[in-house]
């Protein structure tokens, strides 16, 4: 569908990337990884259009439609939300607005002609339904209903990006380019748009930093490395195995070359000088060069993995946290209602919930810097916690300050060469420790800020959204040294694969309680059996709690206007009610069929959802497999869709 050929891209004498050949095909979803700097941004620019490669071309056909993500939101600042989300197709909003300027207009000036144009335009993209498409994805995305006719400028910025993911998806785009979409989901919005994902006809191109989204969603990794953009089969593990494996069968060549190189280089200096093996040497000088020339040394990778490393002065207490009774509000907004929670030494504990609900307040109120309005929460005996805010950044103060003399900072007494040698297993040294702290890049400020943690030797670690800005790599490297570390962790993530790595308990904040379960996060989530968001169900679910409302309410005021009428007027409303009882049971009886229907198919696609889910599912599960239930998934969704619309018809009838 999408053509690339021999692309490149250099910035004067560096390289990006060269040689660049595929093809994006329909169905296909491919995961754009690489280490930060790597060019994985810059690649999807020159794709999108917004940016010109060096060399080589990308053909698109002119019939498709790109929809990117774009961090732009300030253009957008006084429009309605679900306006803002509608704008996603610009041909089809045009012409909607258009359409009710005309309807405007009075009688003797409307122009026909070019209302039946624009109607055309409207009924060509779906127009009728956009609206509903649109609310559908917002609330997906975890924007309820209520706000959507509310000015983007009253989101904060988190939310702001959501909307404008929304309008991506809403705009019904051939292809999808996306730029970490999952920054500022949280884990339901996460999982809804996996299914959106998954279910989208055309290529999708996705950068992410978050290991379970990419293996969940992704067919193809293109991997952006070695100064060149491989394309590999398989989500993002596969790809992780498969290029282990081509590196140590290249390693080995190169180490299986260079030995018969130095074998023979032996026999030459040995028997150089000798007349009688003079033939045989210079045979053999000439082999040496032959596979000297096809030795070729491996690229330098641009990939990078920091060392996390975090010991303890010494263990706490058995009970190292308890909060009682805390809640929270700010304005009319109650965001805690009365949490306990008790976390004993060495357990790693998980607080999810969805975005607004009050986990990073939580976290602010234990560590003291905001105080609760009701309740209480005590440190225990020798618990010396350490802290990674969300907002880290305004830690660094003065902004001018290096990162070196920050670090030093917190530890006077130590020497410089400790401090360098910390940094640099932090993948600072030269030049980088000697950055401005306003300098620095998202993930060099996060790995300073966890320098500085590591170095103070804590017994606790409080982490608010702690992979935010940090590449692949250096997410792999802090789970492998939070596994090591000996001490008590409470951490708040939307990151799934961080957190199935870690948690040994998960605290999820609800509107109306606070779930505690002793167990991983997958286990977590079999035992609540919500694994995903289904708007349609909940939609389906609502409408008939409102009908079976609805018809208690019409029999109760029945019941009442009957006794206040004549014998005579009963009895003709009898016959009447008889009739139309009659049509409306069997109206219901269909529409009881229909929802048994819809269930017996949702269930279906709950167990599809499930199978992809499993742990290696597409490693270990061939391409036509993968296919083949892909596509039995989206027939299903599409009978739901159409039953759906038969039940909602079946409600009118009934009124």
């Amino acid at each position: 569908m999408i053509s690339i050929s021999n692309l490149e891209k250099s910035y004067g004498d560096r390289t990006l990337f060269s040689g660049a050949t595929f093809q994006l095909n329909a169905g296909s979803r491919y995961g754009l990884v690489g280490a930060n700097g790597s060019g994985k941004t810059t690649f999807l620019d020159i794709v999108s259009g917004q940016l010109e490669a060096s060399e080589g071309t990308v053909s698109i056909p002119k019939r498709l439609r790109l929809g990117v993500l774009r961090q732009d939101q300030f253009l957008y600042e006084d429009e309605e939300i679900l306006a803002v989300t509608m704008m996603g197709n610009p041909e089809l909003w045009e012409a909607m607005v258009e359409k009710e300027e005309l309807l405007a207009k009075a009688e003797q000036h409307f122009d026909a002609d070019r209302f039946s144009e624009v109607e055309e335009t409207v009924q060509r993209h779906d127009g009728y339904t956009a609206e509903a498409r649109a609310t559908k994805i917002l609330e997906g995305l975890g924007l309820p209903g209520h706000i959507h006719g509310d000015p983007l400028s009253t989101l904060s910025g988190g939310f702001k990006l959501r909307v404008l993911l929304a309008q991506v998806l809403a705009g019904a785009p051939d292809v999808l380019l996306l730029d970490e979409p999952t920054n500022h989901l949280d884990i339901l919005s996460i999982r809804w748009l996996e299914m959106f994902l998954r279910d989208f006809a055309g290529p999708v191109v996705v950068i992410s930093h978050d290991h379970r989204f990419l293996d969940n969603v992704t067919t193809h990794i293109l991997d952006v490395d070695y100064e060149s953009v491989l394309l590999y089969h398989g989500n993002y593990t596969t790809f992780l195995d498969a290029k282990q494996a081509e590196r140590e069968r290249r390693e080995k060549g190169i180490a299986a070359r260079e030995r018969e190189i130095a074998h023979h280089q032996k026999f030459v200096d040995r028997f150089r000088a000798k007349a009688s093996k003079a033939r045989q040497a210079q045979s053999k000088v000439r082999m040496i060069e032959k596979k000297a020339e096809g030795l070729i040394e491996l690229a330098p990778s641009s990939r990078r993995y920091p060392t996390f490393r975090f010991e303890q002065v010494r263990d706490s207490g058995r009970d190292v946290l308890k909060i009682q009774g805390v809640k929270k509000a700010f304005g009319d907004n109650h965001v805690l209602h009365g949490v306990d929670l008790l976390v004993q030494r060495g357990e790693r504990v998980a607080i999810m919930g969805p975005n607004g609900i009050g986990k990073s307040t939580l976290l602010k109120i234990v560590m003291g810097e905001l105080d609760a309005d009701e309740g209480e929460s005590e440190w225990g005996y020798e618990a010396h916690p350490a802290y990674f805010a969300q907002d880290h950044r305004e830690e660094f103060d003065p902004p001018h300050n290096t990162a070196e003399g920050w670090v030093w900072d917190s530890c006077p007494a130590r020497d410089i060469g400790y401090v360098r040698a910390r940094m640099a297993q932090m993948l600072f040294s030269g030049d980088d420790s000697k950055k401005r702290l306003s300098a620095l890049s998202g993930g060099e400020a996060a790995r300073l800020v966890f320098t500085r943690l590591a170095i103070a030797r804590p017994n606790v670690l409080v982490l608010d959204e702690p992979t935010n800005h940090l590449d692949l790599e250096s997410i792999e490297a802090l789970v492998e040294g939070l596994k090591a570390f000996p001490g008590t962790l409470i951490l708040v993530s939307h990151d799934r694969w961080f957190v199935s790595g870690l948690a040994t308990r998960i605290i999820e904040i609800k509107p109306e309680e606070v779930r505690d379960y002793h167990g991983t996060y997958e286990e977590y989530v079999h035992f609540c059996g919500d694994d995903h968001l289904d708007a349609d169900r909940v939609i389906l679910k609502a409408k008939t709690e409102k009908r079976k409302k609805t018809e208690g309410r019409k029999k109760t005021e029945g019941q009442g206007k009957t006794k206040e009428r004549g014998k005579t007027e009963e009895r003709r409303k009898t016959e009447s009610r008889k009739k139309k009882a009659k049509g409306t049971k069997q109206v219901l009886e269909h529409q009881e069929a229909l929802a048994a229907s819809i269930e017996q198919a949702e269930a279906r696609v709950a167990e599809i959802d499930e199978v992809f889910c499993e742990p290696a599912y597409f490693e270990r599960t061939s391409p036509d497999e993968v296919k083949i239930l892909e596509a039995e998934r989206t027939s299903l969704q599409r009978e739901v869709a159409k039953l759906t619309s038969e039940w909602e018809s079946a409600e009118e009838e009934i009124g």
